[in-house]
């Protein structure tokens, strides 16, 4: 059997993801369909962090998924579906950052937060009881994502996938294609600046008990930094 053939099998093995996508490569309609139900939330999640609008997540969620299609009869699995398909995604968001870069006035648009209640609980208070628990917690999601968008997009990246996807160092230098190494530089640089960047609020939080007024959604910028804290720079990561 030939060593293709074998590596396949054994990722299918492991792998259900494997499997449906090798019927997806031998033109089977309903395993694309079950790939696409269980990948679009946490597809759409994750490029919303990456981009910081909604609309433009959709589109590049559903580029991800056609570009999987139209590349089916090439696929070969060498790692877990999932690293493939976020390697792609994490193509696209790169494009995205490369047109932003030349038009500088497009924004990251921080304004919608509705997907920032599942940013990980580490980054803020429990949940407070009481009337306006819903409010508060509306308002400090608003704070995180604007932390978040002050790392550079390969800290974002690496912060999204290890938080929201909870993958491994390894899986996340493949995808970045990067060493080891420099993930954990990269998550260790991406944690100590959003500590330094909501130290702020969350010592307010501890003090009062009250979070400051909802940031403006106005704002080109996104929400402004607390009084006393410079958002940092988002310096380049060294490549290893």
């Amino acid at each position: 059997m030939p060593a293709q053939s074998q590596t396949s099998i054994q990722m299918a093995l492991r792998d259900p993801d494997v499997a449906l996508m090798l019927r997806v490569r031998d033109d089977d309609p309903q395993a694309f369909e079950e790939l696409v139900r269980r990948y679009q939330d946490r597809l759409l999640t994750v490029m919303y962090h990456l981009v910081g609008n909604r609309d433009e997540a959709d589109d590049l969620a559903q580029e991800v998924f056609l570009r999987v299609y139209r590349h089916r009869k090439e696929y070969h699995p060498q790692a877990k579906f999932s690293t493939w398909l976020f390697t792609i995604a994490h193509h696209l968001a790169q494009n995205v950052y490369r047109r932003r870069q030349r038009k500088p006035e497009a924004q990251l648009d921080l304004s919608d937060s509705g997907l920032l209640a599942q940013q990980p609980q580490e980054l803020w208070c429990t949940t407070l009881p009481g009337p306006d628990a819903q409010l508060r917690h509306e308002e400090l999601s608003q704070v995180v994502q604007w932390a978040m968008a002050q790392l550079n997009e390969r800290q974002r990246l690496a912060v999204v996938l290890n938080k929201f996807e909870d993958m491994s160092y390894q899986e996340i230098a493949d995808i970045m294609q990067i060493s080891v190494k420099a993930v954990k530089s990269l998550l260790s640089r991406a944690r100590a600046q959003l500590r330094q960047l909501l130290a702020p609020y969350v010592q307010m939080e501890m003090r009062s008990g009250q979070l400051p007024r909802a940031l403006p959604h106005n704002a080109t910028d996104g929400p402004h930094a607390p009084a006393g804290s410079q958002p940092q720079p988002h310096t380049a990561e060294p490549h290893e």
